[in-house]
């Protein structure tokens, strides 16, 4: 297998683009794509602060790197939720990444700063996983924590199988509103809360795991333990089988819905929000869900 561009040995196939890449070529239209990405949506700009949400995987590290590489402002943010020998792999690839790629990141402990890890905080909730509560968490976290070092942007290592493993789930609902709300940018609806963006979300995950094995970015491969049984699991084996019959199925689909969101799905009207009595961060309630769940202000 050739590159396409040059006629080396190719290291990578993708037959949604007919096209074959050599190491060389391929790292370099990655990060031309992220880029692009960038700029077409109009994402952040050279006076912007960039958080990068981190997992220890490799979309979100991949993320990281080329932004810092290409000298934007951009640090990340992990959440260290307290998932035993997980979240120590997590920890040990997030840390390992900032030595070696001499970047800015900043650790949240949930243990340190609330008294208690997730595991712990559902102890005793029956019939409730740590998953149930961790996206509440993380996206409260995230926000938080990224505007309190001075983001002004929150960016997130959502790939295209992540998008259209989301799209596909809410399409077979015709579920509109979360419709509407699925973007490749999501404004700011208010002071505390980021303008969050995807600049990943028209590369896939076999080309995000190929970026970062080629830029030799020791991620964490491991699935989180708690991810087992998860429903989009099984969209994205969905949306892989349709891939492999018809490559470019998921591009297609998530940037015709792109198109067909901007016409025809208004955004709702946002609810009126306040701040939360206990944090002072925006929530619809008077105690946000994140205080509700940690003990901060009235139990769930």
């Amino acid at each position: 297998m050739k590159c396409k561009i040059c006629r080396d040995r190719a290291v990578i196939s993708l037959p949604q683009h007919n096209l074959a890449l050599c190491e060389e070529h391929f790292l370099a239209r990655h990060a031309r794509i992220v880029l692009d990405t960038v700029k077409k949506f109009r994402m952040f700009g050279p006076d912007d602060r960039v958080a990068v949400a981190v997992s220890g995987g490799k979309d979100s590290l991949g993320l990281l790197q080329i932004l810092v590489a290409e000298g934007v402002s951009a640090f990340g943010v992990f959440i260290d939720l307290g998932l035993g020998e997980f979240q120590a792999m997590v920890n040990r690839a997030v840390e390992g990444f900032a030595i070696r790629f001499n970047a800015e990141v900043v650790r949240y402990s949930l243990a340190e700063h609330h008294g208690r890890s997730l595991p712990e905080l559902v102890a005793g909730r029956k019939g409730q996983m740590p998953c149930s509560f961790c996206g509440t968490l993380k996206r409260y976290l995230m926000n938080r924590v990224a505007l309190e070092n001075g983001a002004t942007v929150l960016a997130t290592g959502h790939n295209l199988n992540d998008e259209t493993a989301v799209l596909l789930a809410n399409a077979l609902r015709w579920d509109t509103p979360y419709l509407a709300r699925q973007n490749i940018v999501l404004a700011s609806t208010h002071p505390k809360l980021l303008r969050k963006v995807k600049p990943l979300a028209f590369l896939t995950e076999k080309e995000t795991g190929a970026y970062a094995l080629l830029r030799g970015i020791g991620f964490v491969r491991e699935s989180c333990p708690y991810s087992q049984g998860a429903r989009s699991l099984w969209f994205k084996r969905v949306m892989a089988e349709m891939e492999a019959h018809s490559p470019g199925t998921k591009l297609r689909f998530y940037k015709q819905f792109l198109r067909f969101r901007a016409e025809h799905l208004a955004r709702e009207a946002e609810a009126a929000m306040r701040e939360c009595e206990s944090c002072g961060f925006p929530t619809t309630n008077p105690v946000c869900a994140f205080c509700r769940i940690v003990g901060e202000g009235q139990r769930p």
